[in-house]
């Protein structure tokens, strides 16, 4: 797709508005993990020195519309943009009637799901955010799956549209693993539920030359595969999309698992092999064997793409094979790209951040592109080029 990108324009004195993603998690008023942010300061930093004046603005959680919530406000996050850039980044909640802000310079507007309109990409939203800049940027991978007024309408309306370096990054990356990847191909995929990630699935097993499913996912694939699962999470109302999936694509098939009766902190986990799991057993993570064959077909991939545990790691008991797959992806020369929210936790958890090639900062968006799904952000861009 062919969009406008940051770097198209000459900046000084122009009045340039950024979307990111800044819905960091807060605790006691103070922002606790700020990669999300620290991935944009390159945009914004690059956006002050070249003299522009800088409006910014993110959503953060899910609060209701027109209801202003202290708990969901980005006072935190102003906070924290101040301390990381080095300059005051004021707060402004009533951005329509005052907003003041000088080339160099930089501020942050509140929470754009307390605005009405926001969710339903109304086009009035849109134009009110247009008459904030001469340039709109759109840097949110994570919300491109989203037509919301922030994200959308927007770029409809403002005077010049284009893609920030951080979604630009995004999407060369992407574009290169699924266009033209180093071979072989190793796709793995986990999570709860084969439906949250059937276009994914579908997607991967036309262009992957191996594909590994682990968590809820790959109970369903093994019920395919006429396997026992006990009591684990399935749904056998998809084992069909599972054998259309095998029969196309090279699915790794699991040899070994951990069970337990239930999955919570004080299971004992039991290795079994996966033809002897038993009614009454709960399947909460591949066993070691199974962990092993990954690995080797990780050493010996050129492009290994990444979404989603393959166990339940949150649970230490459950997330020796999740360890075992980071391990070996950020030791493997192949190319990597990890996304999705467990997927990052996983990373952050097993701490391979450095050696993973590219962690993307999407969820529902990295999934969707990985899907073929088309992205309304990104969309829109594309019409603005």
């Amino acid at each position: 797709m062919k969009y406008k990108r940051l770097g198209d324009f000459s900046l000084a004195g122009k009045r340039v508005l950024i979307r990111e993603d800044f819905n960091v998690p807060i605790k006691d008023g103070s922002v606790i993990s700020n990669a999300r942010i620290r991935a944009a300061l390159p945009t914004i930093e690059h956006c002050i020195r070249e003299k522009a004046a800088v409006v910014i603005m993110s959503h953060l959680g899910r609060p209701e519309e027109e209801a202003f919530d202290a708990k969901l406000s980005l006072r935190p996050v102003a906070n924290e943009l101040s301390a990381m850039l080095g300059i005051q980044v004021d707060l402004i909640s009533d951005w329509r009637r005052h907003l003041d802000v000088q080339p160099g310079g930089a501020v942050l507007i509140e929470n754009v799901r307390f605005e009405k309109g926001e969710a339903s990409n109304e086009r009035d939203l849109g134009r009110a955010y247009a008459r904030l800049c001469d340039i709109f940027v759109m840097d949110a991978f994570a919300t491109a799956h989203r037509a919301h007024a922030s994200t959308h309408a927007v770029a409809e309306f403002a005077d010049e549209a284009c893609a920030g370096p951080l979604l630009s990054a995004e999407l060369d990356v992407l574009a290169r693993v699924l266009e033209n990847p180093q071979r072989p191909l190793v796709a793995i995929v986990g999570g709860s539920k084969v439906s949250t990630k059937l276009n994914t699935l579908r997607s991967l097993s036309d262009i992957a030359d191996t594909i590994v499913v682990g968590g809820g996912i790959a109970n369903t694939f093994l019920l395919a595969a006429g396997k026992p699962i006990g009591r684990s999470l399935v749904e056998p109302e998809l084992v069909d999309v599972a054998e259309s999936i095998i029969a196309r694509s090279a699915v790794l098939e699991h040899v070994d698992v951990m069970t337990a009766a239930e999955l919570n902190d004080e299971a004992t986990a039991r290795l079994c092999l996966a033809d002897g799991v038993g009614e009454d057993d709960v399947i909460g993570d591949i066993g070691p064997q199974s962990a092993r064959q990954i690995a080797e077909l990780v050493h010996n991939a050129g492009t290994v793409i990444w979404n989603g545990p393959v166990g339940v790691f949150e649970i230490d008991q459950f997330g020796e094979g999740t360890r075992l797959v980071a391990e070996a992806i950020a030791q493997s020369p192949a190319f990597s790209i990890a996304g999705g929210g467990d997927t990052i936790a996983a990373i952050e958890k097993y701490e391979v951040e450095d050696e993973i090639s590219y962690i993307s900062t999407g969820g529902g968006a990295f999934l969707e592109f990985l899907g073929g799904l088309s992205l309304p952000a990104l969309e829109v861009l594309g019409m603005r080029a």
